[in-house]
């Protein structure tokens, strides 16, 4: 029999997910700005004095630095602290469906897989209407789980 102690957390609704997602777009674009700054910094100390956009294989090594450091962003909080500043504000963290930190295999599988579950027309937030325990694809894939904390967890 479960006691009080041993109970797990809620599992994260898709609405509360959602709002903490457009929170992060938020931060994200610092993250951008920081990264662009950086780029910037590059060209400039390469001699290239033009605000031309970058052509070929130097503007895919440009977006592939981007989306390296969104991923960046958001493994480092998920290792740290189970948790973004959005996640945080909507007191929700991610833990492995033992309860435990994420491991950082999963953090990685995580952010390559969400994306895509948001850009195949949000199947991966659909899915927490479907599964049983509430889950998104994302969580499934990748053996966690976002849970909402309680109030006095803050």
């Amino acid at each position: 029999m479960e006691t009080a102690s041993t109970t797990q957390p809620p599992v994260a609704g898709p609405l509360r997910r959602l709002m903490a997602l457009f929170y992060d777009l938020l931060l994200l674009l610092g993250v951008s700005f920081g990264y662009g700054v950086l780029v910037l910094l590059v060209r400039k100390m390469a001699g290239d004095n033009t605000m031309e956009p970058l052509q070929g294989i130097a503007a895919m090594l440009e977006i592939t630095g981007l989306v390296v450091s969104y991923c960046g962003y958001y493994c480092w909080c998920w290792l740290k602290k189970g948790q973004t500043l959005a996640m945080k504000s909507w007191r929700m963290e991610l833990q492995m469906s033992s309860g435990a930190r994420p491991s950082p295999k999963a953090c990685y599988y995580r952010c390559l897989l969400a994306p895509l579950c948001i850009a195949a027309g949000g199947i991966g937030y659909w899915w927490c209407w479907f599964d049983g325990k509430g889950d998104a694809l994302q969580d499934r894939l990748t053996g966690t789980r976002v849970v909402v904390l309680p109030k006095n967890s803050r």
